[in-house]
């Protein structure tokens, strides 16, 4: 089997999903060449060289001008995929693939996935790891709009417009589409005729497993970005420590919050925590390559996800890969504030921990492994193992491999 990937993120920048499968494709005898655009990140630098990859880049990283010029003749013109398309079939001539499978976070690149799978007479899976719907508010833009004469809002909301055009457009002609959680399965039915495939994000079982480390501090330990607090809301967790502080339970010689965070998502917490008196507690640790959140993880008490109810006003359906490495590492796992929805179910059906409500079973929740770690200087958490193991990389891979097999086999 021969596939084209043609996505808009890929290792070394932060492309997990597709960098653990072409891990994992490799190991199963699959060739997969992929089409990518070039980001300046190497969050997954170790992921890189599963794969023949052609990277394409339409700015350069910090030129804020380039990005809005790109974003604009993106919009209006279809500029990316017209490029991605031309690139792509550049890189298939004189090749044969048996499958394209396009992924996506909003639409780029599925509009030139589609294309070139009718060029090339091939079908054409869809994996959409997030989507418009799912985001509070204009967090799927990848950096916020520049004051435009009061514009900004319109613009933003013509962006979205043409967006959801063009990728349902693009779905109507995939063989398949595959998803990340049962509310973007139900979400994504409508635009395509055959049954939406449900393959979780997941962590891979040779990174992530229990290694607990013993330390002289308890810790809850966050990894990763926020985009807003209206899509992970940090307040149960603040109150909750500022509250244990009061009652003596805690202190900062004993007890922090890790973030292994960037720049701009430290500038959202510091705004959110500024209203309790809970900075003794803190430590800004910096972004880390993911290859290194493993031991990072296993040397915590607690591990933190963040998020917010699933409503109208909120985030829907948001599965995080944090979820799936807390869990593999074994590590109670603390969500605020629960989603009430699939995140919640999945933190219930491993029993890896509570996705709290209140602030009080916040508390209970953090005071009960806190003294777990007085009595052994580590803590650990009794999941399901068997439930865990369907979000395994290497599991999913073989989803990925059935679905591709039934498509190939019965395409023409």
């Amino acid at each position: 089997m021969k596939i084209l990937l043609i996505c808009d993120l890929f290792p070394p920048a932060f492309g997990p999903r597709m960098g653990y499968l072409c891990k994992y494709l490799k190991r199963s005898g699959i060739e997969v060449v992929v089409l990518t655009e070039a980001i300046e990140d190497e969050t997954f630098e170790f992921l890189q060289n599963e794969a023949e990859v052609h990277y394409i880049q339409f700015y350069k990283r910090g030129n804020r001008a380039g990005w809005l010029k790109t974003l604009l003749l993106d919009t209006f013109f279809g500029y990316k995929d017209r490029r991605m398309y031309r690139k792509a079939l550049k890189v298939a001539h004189g090749r044969h693939f048996d499958l394209l499978l396009c992924s996506t976070f909003r639409t780029f690149p599925l509009p030139a996935a589609r294309r070139t799978a009718q060029k090339l007479h091939i079908p054409f899976v869809a994996d959409l790891r997030d989507i418009i719907e799912q985001f509070a508010g204009n967090e799927f833009i990848a950096h916020p709009l520049p004051r435009l004469l009061g514009l900004e809002n319109l613009i933003a909301l013509i962006f979205k417009h043409i967006n959801l055009w063009q990728r349902n457009r693009a779905l109507r002609r995939a063989a398949c589409i595959t998803t990340i959680s049962p509310w973007h399965q139900k979400t994504l039915a409508p635009f395509n005729p055959h049954p939406v495939k449900l393959i979780y994000n997941g962590f891979d079982p040779e990174l992530f497993y229990p290694a607990p480390v013993e330390s002289d501090c308890f810790t809850i330990a966050y990894t990763g970005r926020l985009l807003s607090a209206s899509m992970r809301n940090p307040a149960l967790l603040f109150e909750a420590v500022a509250r244990l502080a009061e009652a003596q339970i805690i202190t900062p010689q004993t007890f922090r919050i890790d973030w292994f965070t960037d720049s701009k998502s430290e500038q959202i917490i510091k705004n959110e925590a500024s209203a309790y008196p809970i900075a003794d507690f803190m430590n800004f640790r910096g972004y880390i390559p993911a290859n290194e959140i493993p031991r990072a993880l296993n040397a915590c008490g607690i591990i933190l996800l963040l998020t917010n109810q699933a409503n109208k006003k909120g985030p829907k359906g948001v599965m995080t890969t944090k979820f799936f490495e807390a869990i593999a590492v074994e590590k109670p796992v603390l969500c605020v504030r629960g989603d009430e929805a699939c995140l919640e179910d999945a933190i219930r059906a491993t029993r890896s921990g509570i996705a709290a409500h209140n602030v009080d079973e916040a508390i209970a929740f953090i005071e009960k492994y806190y003294r777990q770690w007085l009595e052994n200087k580590h803590t650990a958490i009794d999941i399901d193992r068997a439930e865990a193991e369907k979000f395994s990389r290497k599991t999913q891979a073989q989803q990925f491999i059935r679905i591709f097999e039934q498509i190939i086999s019965s395409y023409g």
